[in-house]
């Protein structure tokens, strides 16, 4: 099964990988390297662990939870604020990255589905990003929040928040400070990402028969403050919280928390009762979904 993952799929001309477009993602990869040169100081690591912890928030947070899913309500600056500090992990801007995440939750698992690890495990980790079919992003998808010109702008001129962050590490730490701090802590939030798109579809447990193969995860939720908690998501999709037990651990959630006790954010949305047990896999393991999706043409 999962050797089928990895090579079952026949990639399309206008999705093979953009190498010369690429060449900055590829980049962001190599750069931290040059610290062999610089050194590395307990400042850098600090940098590049508190950056990735504020990003993580944001992308989870701001990027899926709130322009994906709606999953909360907040003000329009603190809008901008998730756009802006969300857009600094690099993941391009929140309109493109929340009209591709919705385009995936309606055709997920299914030929259309952008990023289904049933086209292959890299395809569905880096290779569909890295490809020309969806570098535009399709504003009709996302019509709520492409009414916005600040988002519209963060959104066009996507390279100006990861260039600020970049500045910011520079000052900071020098050489090694963007190194590290910068480029070593985007490339880790890169595929901490991706790994919910490929790894949560493949790898984990699943508590509710949806029809998709997504699964749950608690290594992967501790790495991405609670998106591990996948098949949850795919179950119940407008939930603030992605682990919907108090054992299931929820980094971005509880941030959430803290921020509606100050009047930041403001109804988050919870699974009602009723959809916490609809659906229920008994024995958690059911590969329900897996089976049942058919080869692309």
């Amino acid at each position: 099964m999962l050797n089928s993952l990895l090579n079952r799929y026949e990639r399309a001309a206008d999705e093979q990988v953009r190498w010369i477009s690429s060449i900055p993602f590829f980049l962001v990869h190599l750069l931290p390297l040059a610290a062999i040169w610089t050194g590395v100081s307990a400042q850098d690591l600090a940098l590049c662990f508190s950056l990735f912890f504020v990003r993580m928030f944001f992308i989870t947070a701001g990027y899926h939870r709130y322009f994906s899913h709606r999953a909360f309500q907040t003000s329009r600056v603190m809008q901008f604020i998730f756009a802006l500090v969300g857009g600094m992990a690099a993941q391009k801007g929140a309109l493109w990255w929340a009209a591709h995440h919705r385009h995936h939750h309606e055709f997920s698992d299914q030929p259309e589905d952008i990023h289904s690890p049933m086209k292959g495990f890299w395809w569905s980790h880096l290779g569909w990003i890295v490809c020309e079919k969806y570098e535009e992003t399709d504003l009709e998808a996302i019509p709520d929040f492409a009414r916005y010109p600040e988002l519209v702008f963060l959104n066009r001129w996507h390279l100006l928040p990861p260039a600020l962050a970049a500045i910011f590490c520079f000052l900071v730490g020098g050489w090694s400070g963007l190194w590290i701090g910068f480029f070593l802590s985007t490339a880790l939030g890169y595929h901490a990402t991706f790994a919910i798109n490929s790894l949560t579809h493949i790898f984990g447990r699943r508590r509710y028969a949806t029809t998709d193969t997504s699964r749950n995860s608690l290594i992967m939720a501790l790495i991405t403050f609670g998106e591990g908690w996948h098949n949850n998501h795919h179950h119940y999709q407008a939930s603030a919280n992605m682990g919907f037990y108090w054992w299931e651990i929820d980094i971005s959630y509880y941030v959430l928390l803290a921020l509606k006790s100050l009047g930041i954010v403001r109804n988050l949305r919870r699974p009602p009762q009723k959809a916490l047990e609809s659906q229920r896999i008994k024995d958690g393991n059911a590969d329900i979904g897996m089976l049942a999706i058919q080869e692309p043409a």
